[in-house]
């Protein structure tokens, strides 16, 4: 039923969403491939026979703007552009599915021209439309295409006109022998239940870190220290343009992904051959931004978008299931992803906001609003003390941009809070004894997904000034604590000190400072309260050597720990920064009045990415790997003995989880930007990697290795298999 040819589509600039909207939006040959972000409106209805949709006028004022803005890139004839697909054809030929032309115009109007989309007026993209239907061979009539969306809510796009439409067309009444019949991995899916969140079976990959404990370890043995070395590509999957740092997830044959743009996509995880595609068409206004986490339960599967509302989709078809907003208010972002347990829809927001960000927990059926919890706390509130006496309003950050992990033993759900964005406000007591504390910035929260309700909190490092979020992946795992076995939660900030809680309580347990750091000088063995390095704290006016820089030793990119080994493995970034006054008016990261430069650490070699395996039962390094370019990709370590890693040069690498020697690496054709998976299909074993520059972790570093050039973004999945 997936045209084959959409499985190895060629990477092309922006502008070739154009031409994918309209291809899609208008095409029927293939209807479970793309859908738009709301079920189809009653009473739509075609345009009658014979009514055509634009004038003549319409269409030569629309060719003098296709000329103008679009002609560069799909060429001056609309079919024959180098730098991007022709907007005539075979995509335009097959029978119409009767879509909305509100989509088309919708898309179009915000999304082009690719280098300054949304900057034509309603005229010109309706013109721009009528023309390039024209070309499609659509007869021009005596009433124009509607230049607002709102106008064109009823109007959906006709058949085409006696089957013409130029080159690769199919002559009228034409039959096609059938396509192969093959086996689609949709028709077998099951339901994904919170049982199976809590021990995910060896081959699959059901939440951004496989199951709701976040420890990141496959269990799967195929592929091993002696034979890693034969990987090969099994096959890739480009994704929309864009930066990107999504990992897949992967549940009965089925990997689901997010793409650039705000889109989400089906693959048959053994082949990767589309199953659907849903875009998802933003405001005017609204720029996609990264995503890192979609989720999946029951027979759903969700996502975050850029205009802050989270979407649920058929996991069959890919239709919406629901779409609920999260809050009417802008300046809020969404980059994190779903947590989903209990029935209940659980996902942090982030952004600038005053005195607001927050988890909110939605139905996971209908997405009805169940709770929302304020990570700043509000004054009169507990923790709202904690702020130095300022207002609601003045008070920002908390953000919660990492999904977060779950116990169903506890019953509790474990987010990760960010910095305030505003360090002046805790800089220094705007009177005698005031608390600084700044809750919840910084902090490891434990919520009852049934009520909301805090039941505990634990605050990493009061007062952040560094901009270095203890906001990362809250892995549970249980181990011995005195003498008797406990679920612990271990995370780490951005300065790579790890701190390990009693999941139940919060009790604090013991800290790992794994040395990339200068701003702690000590922690109390008893209570784990941090002493920070006066010479850290900026806003006197001078330069101040701070480790790690603020895109972190440590960063989003998760550990991975083996429970049997009881090792972890990290990803981390050897490199500090001076806190550097600006005095000019430029813009500053830190409002205590310094911007961050990237710099090497005293002394460094030259060598800036670090693999760390830690025994977090011992405490000690068991072995430590460096290379040149910063990490960039998330850890996987299986029990083949084998732990996979990426760094900014590209290359993506297996090693020896015992030893740190390098057994296998490869080039890829972007920066591995996300967290690898494995996982099984039909018996075999495979390895995932998402690639797509742009991110943080990506771009932050690159003045330590200028001979690295990463220039343009190609974002795609690679997926690797044994012989």
């Amino acid at each position: 039923m997936t045209p084959t040819n959409l499985r190895n589509r060629r990477r092309a600039p922006l502008s070739t969403v154009w031409f994918a909207a309209v291809a899609a939006l208008i095409a029927a040959g293939s209807p479970a491939v793309l859908h738009a972000q709301a079920p189809a409106r009653p009473g739509r209805a075609a345009v009658p026979p014979g009514e055509a949709l634009f004038t003549s006028a319409q269409a030569v004022a629309g060719k003098a703007a296709y000329q103008r803005n679009c002609a560069n890139c799909h060429g001056a004839s609309v079919d024959d552009g180098s730098a991007a697909p022709p907007l005539r054809g075979a995509a335009f030929l097959a029978k119409y599915a009767g879509k909305p032309a509100a989509d088309l115009f919708t898309y179009v109007s915000t999304k082009m021209p690719a280098g300054n989309p949304g900057s034509l007026g309603g005229a010109e993209y309706a013109g721009i439309i009528a023309y390039v239907l024209q070309q499609n061979g659509f007869a021009t009539g005596r009433k124009e295409l509607a230049s607002q969306a709102a106008a064109l809510a009823s109007v959906a796009i006709p058949a085409p006109p006696g089957g013409r439409g130029g080159r690769g067309g199919l002559p009228p009444g034409l039959k096609l022998p059938p396509a192969p019949k093959k086996a689609n991995p949709l028709d077998t899916l099951t339901p994904v239940t919170d049982s199976l969140l809590q021990n995910p079976p060896p081959g699959e990959w059901l939440t951004w870190r496989r199951g709701f404990d976040y420890q990141g370890f496959s269990p799967l043995k195929q592929i091993t220290k002696a034979n890693v070395r034969n990987l090969r590509v099994a096959w890739t999957w480009t994704l929309s343009p864009g930066s990107n740092e999504a990992t897949p997830l992967v549940h009965d044959g089925v990997m689901f992904l997010h793409s650039p743009g705000d889109k989400l996509e089906a693959l048959d995880a053994a082949t990767g051959d589309l199953l659907w595609q849903y875009a998802r068409i933003l405001p005017p206004g609204v720029n996609a931004s990264n995503k890192r986490m979609i989720s999946i339960y029951g027979n759903k599967v969700y996502m975050g978008t850029s205009d802050i509302h989270v979407v649920a989709l058929d996991v069959k078809t890919g239709r919406v299931v629901w779409d609920q907003p999260l809050t009417e208010e802008r300046g809020f972002t969404l980059t994190g992803g779903p947590l989903v347990a209990k029935g209940k829809v659980m996902i942090g927001t982030g952004g600038r906001v005053g005195g607001k960000n927050y988890i909110v927990a939605l139905d996971a059926e209908t997405g009805s609003p169940a709770w929302r919890f304020n990570t700043i706390a509000q004054p009169g509130e507990p923790g709202g003390d904690t702020w130095n006496d300022h207002t609601a309003e003045e008070r920002n950050g908390g953000s919660v941009w990492i999904a977060g992990s779950y116990d169903s033993a506890l019953n509790l759900a474990f987010f990760g809070v960010g910095q305030t964005y505003d360090t002046a406000l805790l800089a220094k007591p705007v009177r005698p004894g005031a608390n600084t504390d700044g809750l919840y910035t910084d902090c490891t929260l434990a919520i009852n997904p049934d009520t909301g309700k805090l039941v505990w909190y634990y605050q990493h490092l009061p007062n952040d000034q560094w901009d270095l979020d203890w906001v990362f992946e809250r892995q549970v795992v249980r181990m011995p604590v005195n003498g008797v076995v406990r679920p612990v939660i271990m995370t780490s900030g951005k300065q790579a000190t790890y701190d390990l809680l009693d999941a139940e309580t919060g009790k604090w347990i013991y800290s790992k400072d794994l040395g990339l750091q200068n701003i702690v000088t000590s922690i109390d063995p008893v209570t784990g309260k941090k002493t920070v390095n006066p010479e850290t704290l900026a806003g006197d006016g001078k330069v101040h050597m701070v480790c790690p820089h603020a895109d972190g030793a440590k960063s989003w990119l998760p550990g991975s720990y083996n429970p049997d080994t009881k090792i972890l493995y990290i990803p981390l970034v050897e490199a500090c920064m001076d806190l550097t006054p600006v005095t000019d008016g430029g813009r500053t990261l830190l409002s205590t009045g310094v911007s961050p430069v990237v710099r090497p650490r005293p002394g460094s070699d030259g060598q800036y990415g670090r693999v760390e395996a830690v025994n977090m039962l011992t405490r000690e390094v068991v072995w430590t790997e460096r290379h040149r370019a910063p990490v960039s990709s998330g850890a996987l370590d299986t029990a083949g003995g084998v732990i996979f890693n990426g760094s900014i040069d590209r290359y993506f690498r297996a090693y020896d989880d015992q030893t740190g020697k390098l057994l296998w690496e490869t080039r890829l054709t972007d920066v591995p930007s996300d967290a690898p998976i494995a996982y099984t299909v039909n018996g075999k074993q495979y390895v995932a990697i998402g690639v797509g520059n742009g991110g943080a972790q990506a771009t932050g570093f690159t003045p330590l290795v200028p001979e690295i050039q990463n220039l343009d973004r190609a974002p795609a999945v690679w997926v690797f298999q044994l012989p």
